[in-house]
């Protein structure tokens, strides 16, 4: 009972009101855009749109009896927190998935108002209900059971959870080619499974997506300076030595937004064209101060700044470092 409370004690009341958006979103995306085209969504979404197509029963019917059972059995795996966020967003989901469809009647409106054109719902039904499934995980849940069932299965067939969802849709949109005697169908789906995720990337990273740069030159002071005074980053500096040379040069590591990176190379590129740069993604970066807003030349650094970057891992800094010597051999 303690951990319950201690798990339910990281979920804020605001979550859930916007977990409730989150699943009005997606029956946006679902019911108006790709029900009425016969396209399928992804996971157990797509699932409940093909078994309401071959089957007298609402798609809201399916959503909560293909998803529920998952997450109920997500509290013994992920915590009663996670579940209970899942079950508001999906229960939102399909109650709103019926309203629209059937208590306002919009799907077949909207069918007429976008000009039955296919194309177009596969991308916007893509967007729209990417768009709530993001904004579900950003709030700390998940709208779709298929990523419960992965974490069960996917290790006993010997996948990955990624493969494991793929290998999924790609049979519900077969089965759905077959069974509905449509093969548009599953071209289309997938277009709108392919949207459909770059829209979840975008609102669970958003612009902000950071990248890890690492330096290694023989002028680290003047760079760092310059970089320091251009763009407004903290560095961290770290003494290496080259494996084969034994020369010593001033590994600098630091972090900047994606807009940034053209500005950072040409910058690198004026100090010492000589330097050996590595850019890598990075999915999240933490810390007091650090925030990958872009900042304006001139503009100062918090003085915590410069040390706040964790130096990366000691083998990827000899793996940097030998491939850095192999360069200048």
């Amino acid at each position: 009972m303690l951990k319950i409370k201690n798990d339910f004690n990281t979920v804020k009341w605001w979550q859930f009101p916007m977990l409730i958006v989150a699943g009005i979103v997606n029956a946006t995306g679902v019911a108006l855009f790709l029900l009425p085209s016969g396209v399928l969504d992804g996971g157990l979404s797509g699932t409940a749109i093909l078994l309401s197509k071959i089957t007298p029963l609402h798609v809201s019917l399916f959503l909560v009896i293909l998803n529920v059972p998952f997450f109920l059995f997500a509290i013994f795996k992920q915590g009663p927190a996670i579940a209970a966020c899942s079950l508001v967003a999906i229960l939102s989901y399909s109650g709103m998935t019926w309203v629209f469809q059937t208590g306002l009647g919009l799907t077949a409106k909207m069918w007429e108002l976008v000009g039955q054109d296919v194309f177009l719902c596969s991308i916007f039904g893509g967007i729209i209900s990417g768009l709530g499934s993001g904004l579900t995980i950003r709030f700390g849940g998940a709208m779709d059971g298929v990523e419960v069932m992965a974490v069960l299965f996917a290790k006993k067939i010997g996948v990955t959870v990624g493969q494991f969802v793929m290998i999924y849709n790609i049979v519900i949109y077969t089965l759905a080619c077959f069974l509905l005697g449509n093969f548009s169908v599953g071209l289309y789906s997938i277009v709108t499974y392919a949207i459909g995720l770059k829209a979840v990337d975008f609102v669970v990273d958003g612009f902000d997506k950071g990248k890890a740069c690492i330096i290694i030159t023989q002028k680290g002071d003047e760079m760092a300076s310059v970089i320091c005074r251009e763009m407004g980053r903290g560095i961290t500096l770290l003494d290496s030595k080259g494996f084969y040379s034994k020369e010593t040069r001033t590994m600098m590591y630091c972090v900047v937004n994606r807009f940034e990176i053209g500005r950072l190379k040409k910058l690198v590129n004026q100090v010492d064209d000589t330097a050996f740069v590595t850019i890598s993604e990075v999915s999240e970066v933490m810390g007091t101060g650090v925030h990958l807003r872009r900042r304006k030349r001139g503009e100062d650094t918090p003085s915590h700044m410069s040390d706040l970057a964790e130096a990366p891992p000691e083998s990827e800094t000899e793996e940097t470092l030998n491939a850095a010597e192999e360069t200048a051999s």
